[in-house]
């Protein structure tokens, strides 16, 4: 008789369950919904059940269904949970050009890994966004629900995806529904469905054990009810437990036969009373049937009909399987998919006969299954799994595949590549002859662990290679190493130990060669960088960059002017900083791509130099591409900064939503990596961009400072104070002077010498507004004073407009309204050279209360309606609530004429920048605008207002500006 087949009976005891899954299908695609349900309970709980009529539900309403499983056995195949949903998807949508080829790796597995390696597709985090397309696109056609099961068993690329879809929720009618056993569920999966919990991305949805009285009357009514009791409470009421035991019991079992004891399990988790249950179903069995059985449970994914007649010995023709494989399914024990692959019925039947399979039998049939495939041309991406798990020892040539496996895996899955390159460290022999050998896996394994989050793993792993390799055949191998680990500990917050480790490293006899020195050398420099003492290693800046040149190594050369240039902007010597800057910039122009690949990470130390030294279309050239580069050549670890930079770019240029986009980018990357000290650098930026993003009153970017205050503990690194600064700034916008003065003499000391030079005007501004809050008018008048100091000497029109405004608080404070406007909009003027149009907005509504209040209307609605338009245009909410809250009593009565009326914002804006004489190509670099995008917009500027000329449109605005003044 066919055992119990869990889809295919009724569902009990699930309708609450199920009305909330209906409510999600029904509200799909709406704002403020849940986009992941998270369906959690023990083994046997109905998981699967469950998912199993969402999906059928989702399939009558018309909406296109792809469901996917972890397996406990192929736990390092990358993507493999995502992969098996995508099986389900219409290949003539995977191959249109709606679908990028950068998706490959999820959407067809192992056998696109070469490929995607060879073609530079190394960024596994565009591979995300990738995917994310794909969902969307799917979404759009129909509506879409992806039901992913068994997540507690998934790889670690496929967690990683999953954290990156509950962050960045797809946009659309798509809904992920996952489940997973709550006992069993890795840390970082628990961790990212309760972040998302918090954000109100997941509903999570616990599964209770079956009421009695429904499991009895709906399952086991014509049972004696005390039988029918006692198995109820056998069965603790788990859905699979209680159809195995009724099985069992009208089978001739007592009510007390296989009682379960959830808390005794196999190694799989199977509770051996349940697990005794299902095994008995094999008792039957022929010897070739059971065979054919473990082969199926062994092979996994790899079970096709080719495969296990060929690897399946006691059939001897492909009809004798044939009958094998049609009793098996008489039996509903194997069951067949939609791709022609065998599967058994459960994975908890699978992982039983898997654990219950002789080991050495298990290998026999992975090494068949591997030499399968390597007969049929696999890489070796696709026969790793079975590669590693037939090792019964050191075998050079199963090694060699799996390195290259780990190769091909090493920048979209490095989980994986770390995993295959330890198994086979492990199994090489420690003798001289594989010294080399074993030195290079080992610093690749490091590698590894490093681009995927596990960086002390990695920095211990270091430390052990650079102990063993002394030899001078090793100081190559030693040199990258040592530089590996420094950035290992700086990742890790541990700067003075980098320090520490490359001084030591460059004095010693014999030093290292020319290449290895410039490494050490810039490896130094932004050790120094991160604790703001790059004074002290200014000499070795400027020896690094002599050993470069003497030896005509240009990347160097560039490498070593980018850091000197943002060494000098961070200490304020703005002269030095401009000279390296421009010298940098030159050779990096002049460089292709390939070259710029071997030290990405100087475009980072260049683009954040001329972003301080507010150059930002250079700086936001030199960043995209930097993060160009970094992509295609797999170097995550540079990826925050440049993105942080961009990021930084935008904010200042009042471009929020891409300032936004590039910061939460940035965050995701910094927590990928696992570095806290990353982390808090990132989210100081999105808090900043966030609290303009965001209405006013909104508490988002305070909590968001406060994370960042949180990742950076107690460490003294400048990011820590800068993730200080941050709150101090946006506890002062949400009404807690006290705190954000705090915050800021905490960063910087009474002095705020904790603070690098090239930023303390900026804090000066907001502690002077604070010292006026409390009433300290005294510190404040101090305050302003080092400020206007400070900004002086640096020459910088940010620090000088932040100088500015702490004056114009203190004439406000006194009650010079006049006075307090006229500097605030001067420091409206002294931003506008630089672009830094979002502080320009800001101090032009601060200057509008001041005219206002001064009974200068005329200036103050000029004032506003610039500001109003910058913040508009810039998607900069904040400043936008407050142009509202400012707005002037005499705006009203004044009237543009009819004809401009029509124009929308940025229109408006062109049209005055046409008035004052600039060209096209002017105006879009002015506005960070393409030239084909201005002139779309003249299109329509000249047919709103019915003119035909520069000429005409330059009059019709002067007109305009008299009548305002009139």
């Amino acid at each position: 008789m066919p055992a119990f087949d869990e889809t295919a009976t009724m569902l009990v005891g699930r309708s609450e369950e199920l009305e909330r899954l209906a409510s999600a299908i029904g509200s799909l695609g709406e704002d403020g919904v849940p986009t992941v349900v998270d369906i959690a309970a023990d083994a046997g709980m109905g998981k699967s059940r469950l998912l199993s009529e969402l999906c059928a539900r989702a399939r009558r309403q018309g909406l296109t269904v792809l469901r996917g499983r972890a397996t406990e056995y192929e736990r390092h195949t990358p993507f493999q949970t995502f992969t098996d949903a995508f099986a389900d998807v219409d290949r003539a949508f995977l191959d249109s050009d709606d679908v990028p080829r950068a998706a490959a790796p999820v959407l067809r597995g192992t056998d696109s890994a070469q490929g995607a390696s060879r073609t530079g597709n190394r960024d596994r985090f565009g591979l995300y966004r990738a995917v994310a397309e794909v969902l969307t696109g799917l979404g759009e056609r129909s509506g879409l629900v992806m039901a992913l099961d068994d997540l507690h068993w998934a790889d670690p690329a496929s967690l990683e995806l999953l954290d990156h879809l509950i962050r960045h929720p797809v946009g659309g009618r798509v809904l992920l529904v996952v489940a997973r056993r709550e006992r069993q569920t890795p840390h970082s999966l628990a961790a990212a469905l309760t972040r998302g919990v918090d954000s109100g991305a997941v509903l999570r949805m616990a599964l209770r054990p079956l009421p009695e009285q429904d499991a009895i009357q709906a399952l086991a009514c014509d049972l004696p009810p005390a039988d029918a009791k006692e198995i109820h409470r056998s069965s603790e009421g788990n859905p699979l437990y209680l159809h195995c035991l009724l099985h069992a019991y009208r089978h001739g079992a007592s009510s007390r036969a296989g009682t379960v004891r959830p808390h005794d399990g196999t190694p799989s988790g199977v509770p051996g009373g349940l697990g005794a249950l299902l095994l008995d179903e094999l008792t039957a069995l022929t010897e070739a049937q059971r065979r054919t059985v473990e082969a199926v449970a062994v092979l996994g994914d790899d079970a096709t009909p080719a495969t296990l007649l060929s690897l399946t010995t006691g059939h001897t023709t492909a009809d004798d399987l044939d009958d094998c494989i049609d009793a098996l399914v008489r039996r509903d024990l194997l069951r067949r998919a939609s791709d022609g692959r065998w599967t058994l019925r459960h994975p908890l039947l699978r992982a039983l006969v898997y654990e219950n399979t002789a080991a050495p039998r298990r290998a026999e049939i992975h090494r068949g299954a591997a030499d399968e495939l390597a007969r049929a041309g696999a890489s070796a991406a696709e026969r790793a799994h079975h590669v590693e798990r037939s090792l019964v020892g050191w075998d050079p040539v199963s090694a060699a595949v799996l390195s290259e496996a780990a190769a091909q895996f090493a920048h979209t899955a490095p989980a994986t590549a770390a995993h295959l390159l330890d198994v086979v460290l492990r199994l090489m022999p420690d003798t001289p002859v594989y010294a080399r050998q074993r030195g290079e896996l080992t610093l690749a394994r490091a590698k590894a662990l490093g681009v995927g989050g596990s960086l002390r793993e990695s920095r211990d792993l270091l430390h052990t290679l650079i102990s063993r390799s002394g030899h001078d055949e090793d100081t190559s191998l030693r040199g990258d190493a040592i530089a590996l680990c420094a950035m290992m500990e700086r990742h890790l917050g541990h700067s003075p130990e980098a320090i520490a480790l490359l001084q030591r490293e460059l004095v010693r006899s014999p030093g290292p060669e020319p290449r290895q020195a410039v490494s050490l050398g810039l490896a130094l420099g932004m050790a120094a960088l991160n604790t703001v003492s790059y004074p002290d290693v200014r000499d070795d800046i400027e020896r690094t960059l002599a050993v470069a040149r003497a030896h005509g190594d240009l990347m160097g050369e560039m490498g070593a002017l980018a850091l000197g240039a943002l060494g000098e902007t961070y200490e304020g010597e703005t002269a030095a900083a401009r000279r390296f800057a421009d010298a940098a910039a030159g050779l990096a122009d002049g460089l292709t791509d390939p070259n710029l690949t071997e030290l990405c990470e100087s475009l980072v130390w260049l683009a954040w130099a001329e972003a301080l030294l507010e150059r930002y279309a250079d700086a936001e050239r030199h960043a995209d591409r930097g993060l160009d580069i970094a992509r295609r050549s797999g170097q995550v670890h540079v990826l925050p900064h440049l993105l942080s930079s961009k990021a930084f770019v935008h904010f200042n240029t009042c471009r929020l939503p891409s300032a936004l986009e590039a910061a939460e980018e940035a965050e995701s990357v910094a927590r990928a990596i696992g570095s806290s000290d990353l982390l808090a650098f990132t989210l100081c930026f999105k808090a900043l961009i966030v609290l303009l993003r965001r209405p006013l009153g909104d508490t988002r970017a305070l909590a968001t400072a406060e994370e960042a205050v949180a990742a950076a503990g107690g460490s003294r690194h400048w990011w820590a104070s800068l993730a200080r600064c941050v709150l101090g700034h946006t506890a002062l916008v949400s009404g807690d002077p006290h705190r954000a003065q705090d915050a800021l003499l905490t960063a910087g000391g009474p002095e705020l010498l904790g603070l690098q030079p090239s930023i303390r005007p900026g804090q000066l501004d907001t502690l002077v507004s604070t010292a006026l809050a409390i009433g300290d008018v005294e510190q404040a008048a101090r305050w302003a004073a080092r400020a206007v100091e400070e900004a002086d000497r640096m020459g910088l029109h940010g620090q000088r407009g932040a100088a500015l405004r702490t004056e114009a608080a203190l004439a406000q404070h006194h009650g010079d309204a006049r006075a307090a406007a006229d500097l605030f909009e001067r420091a409206a003027q002294v931003y506008a050279p630089s672009g830094a149009s979002v502080w320009e907005a800001y101090s032009l509504l601060l200057a509008t209360v001041q005219a206002q209040a001064a009974g200068d209307g005329p200036r103050a609605v000029a004032m506003w309606e610039r500001a109003r338009r910058i913040a508009d245009d810039g998607g900069a909410r904040l400043l936008s609530d407050l142009a509202a809250l400012v707005r002037p009593q005499a705006e009203a009565a004044l009237r543009t004429p009819t004809e401009l009326d029509q124009l929308t914002a940025r229109e408006r804006e062109i049209a005055e920048l046409v008035a004052e004489g600039l060209s096209n190509q002017a105006i879009a670099t002015k506005l960070y605008l393409s030239r084909r995008t201005v002139e779309t917009h003249l299109s329509a500027i000249y047919r709103k207002t019915s003119v035909s000329s520069r000429s005409a449109l330059a009059g019709l605005m002067t007109r305009a500006a008299l009548d305002r003044r009139t």
